[in-house]
């Protein structure tokens, strides 16, 4: 059973940063296109940075510059540091793989205030 299990959300003012952090379980993670996503409330989910398998990165304009996604095998996470937040980046935070591929976790909010 594939489990996803995201951590590191919080409130933090403009400009700050986050670094969010998705634990796997029952897969690999480099075996897989692995994605951030995220849901505002009121708005539909949606993808904003993915690590494909061979390592190339792909971002949404939205956060192109500001944010990097990264894998570490050995630890079969994937990670996604936020930085220069905006409060429109304000929302519930996901992992999955691309595509939307197992059961949705729990997410991580994100809360970006002054």
């Amino acid at each position: 059973q594939v489990q996803l299990v995201e951590s590191g959300g919080g409130l933090v003012q403009p400009g700050g940063s986050l670094r969010l952090s998705c634990a796997a379980s029952g897969i690999f993670v480099r075996g897989y296109h692995m994605a951030w996503y995220r849901q505002a409330p009121g708005k539909p989910r949606e993808v904003i940075a993915h690590f494909t398998i061979s390592g190339r990165t792909n971002y949404a304009d939205s956060v192109q510059g500001r944010f990097t996604i990264s894998r570490d095998n050995a630890k079969n996470t994937v990670s996604l540091q936020m930085n220069r937040l905006k409060p429109e980046d304000t929302a519930v935070y996901y992992c999955n793989g691309l595509g939307g591929t197992w059961a949705w976790g729990q997410g991580t909010q994100v809360t970006v205030s002054s």
